[in-house]
């Protein structure tokens, strides 16, 4: 995450496209969050390379289609893709290069974005991904469904012999082959292997303790949970009873980072905001460029308000905010030094953004899944940074917060071994684990 996989990926595209007269052209397939992104990058590093960005409405696309054969590098969404993915076949364009970013969007081979971009026809198949594998096996499938199908067989197959074996048992030899097929097919660089072009990056984990009204609205909430999901499980089974059980923790999350976030007339304090706010003022004082991360947006419309209070300077950035905004509000925050903030949803601005500007992360609340956090700090933590990185996590103390973290941590361990990276494997939590997080 963030060591070079455009700028790779423009190198090859840029050598073949000056070394052939008669090239075809290739196609990025990207979240829609990132056309812009890919363009920006190659108007940057190689604008030679003659860009069509698909965009617009179903005429317009229609149009713009028709013309592929005029340009070395065609970008597209998942989401236009799974639209227009008829007029592709239709003309039986046949790319160079297919190169699917961000390919953790096609983990799931029953998507239409997996079954639309596995359609086209290419040459040569990329997939770019600092994730690849997030919860299951199934996904590295999938991507490698899409790269060379038939290779790792059909799913049920892997299943059988792969997955199964190693997610239940711990299979080493089953993990070890595994391994094998895959290592030939992955080029990847890794922090340490780079660690010449990137500064140092700490972590560090910041406890709070909740106070009085919180404190009690919390134990309360508790309360109310562990036995609310015990008659849950007795009436209906664990496995129907999941999306009750995740509301549930939901609850007790929320409560930690803000009650108000669901309990309209709160008027009491949270512990962790307030210290978020006093580590952002010293943070500020002492020249640090912020970028700070939250899985609520709902949160960081509380934390504005607490900034406008201290008159800090800051942008937003969440699913609500334009595409072609993204990239303003990235370029002025990476350049103006009066902007010292940056309020990022977790799932909007998790990839695809180059804030190399910032030189400190918080992450306001821990997510379930640890390789997002990764991706998030990754948007400045990457080639291009030049200052030393700074990492917080809040967490909040004898919470819910504390055990998410520590899931993290023994979560995280197959997927070291299996891919040597540093993605979190988070398969589905089993019923010793969601009970273990009531206690």
């Amino acid at each position: 995450m963030g060591l070079g996989k455009t700028i790779q990926l423009l190198a090859v595209i840029l050598s073949y496209t000056e070394d052939n007269k008669d090239a075809k052209p290739s196609i990025v397939v990207c979240p829609s969050s990132l056309s812009l992104n890919w363009k920006s990058e190659i108007d940057k590093f190689a604008p030679k390379i003659k860009t069509l960005v698909i965009h617009g409405n179903a005429e317009e696309r229609i149009k713009q289609i028709e013309k592929i054969n005029k340009y070395n590098l065609i970008i597209t969404s998942y989401d236009l893709l799974k639209r227009d993915i008829d007029i592709y076949k239709e003309k039986k364009y046949n790319f160079k290069y297919i190169i699917a970013d961000e390919a953790q969007y096609i983990k799931n081979n029953n998507t239409q974005n997996a079954r639309a971009i596995k359609v086209i026809e290419a040459e040569t198949r990329y997939a770019l991904t600092g994730t690849p594998i997030e919860n299951s096996l199934s996904e590295l499938w999938s991507i490698f469904d899409f790269i060379m199908p038939g290779y790792l067989f059909r799913y049920k197959r892997f299943k059988e012999l792969y997955e199964m074996p190693i997610v239940r048992d711990n299979d080493s030899t089953a993990m070890k082959k595994l391994k094998t097929l895959i290592e030939p097919f992955i080029l990847r660089r890794t922090k340490k292997e780079v660690l010449t072009e990137l500064p140092d990056k700490s972590i560090t984990i910041l406890n709070n303790e909740m106070q009085e009204e919180q404190l009690k609205l919390y134990l309360s909430y508790m309360s109310d949970a562990r036995k609310e999901v015990k008659q849950e499980i007795a009436d209906n089974g664990f496995e129907k009873s999941q999306i009750k059980i995740l509301a549930l923790l939901m609850r007790l999350r929320q409560i930690c980072c803000h009650p108000s976030l669901f309990i309209s007339n709160y008027k009491g304090e949270s512990s962790k905001l307030n210290q978020c706010i006093e580590l952002l003022k010293d943070a500020i004082l002492s020249g640090h460029k912020i970028l700070l991360f939250s899985g609520y947006s709902s949160m960081l419309e509380i934390i504005e308000k607490e900034l406008k209070k201290e008159n800090i300077k800051y942008f937003k950035l969440t699913g609500q905010t334009k595409v072609g905004d993204r990239i303003k509000l990235v370029d002025e925050f990476n350049s103006n030094d009066e902007i010292k903030v940056f309020l990022i949803s977790l799932k909007a601005g998790g990839t695809g953004l180059n804030l190399i500007g910032a030189d400190m992360v918080i992450h306001y609340d821990p997510w379930w899944n640890l390789s997002a956090e990764n991706q998030a700090t990754d948007r400045t933590y990457r080639i291009g940074q030049k200052k030393n990185v700074q990492v917080y996590k809040l967490i909040t103390k004898d919470s819910i917060e504390e055990k998410i973290y520590d899931l993290q941590e023994r979560k995280a361990n197959l997927a070291k071994t299996m891919l040597s990276t540093e993605t979190t494997f988070i398969n589905k939590l089993s019923k010793e684990d969601i009970m273990a997080l009531f206690q």
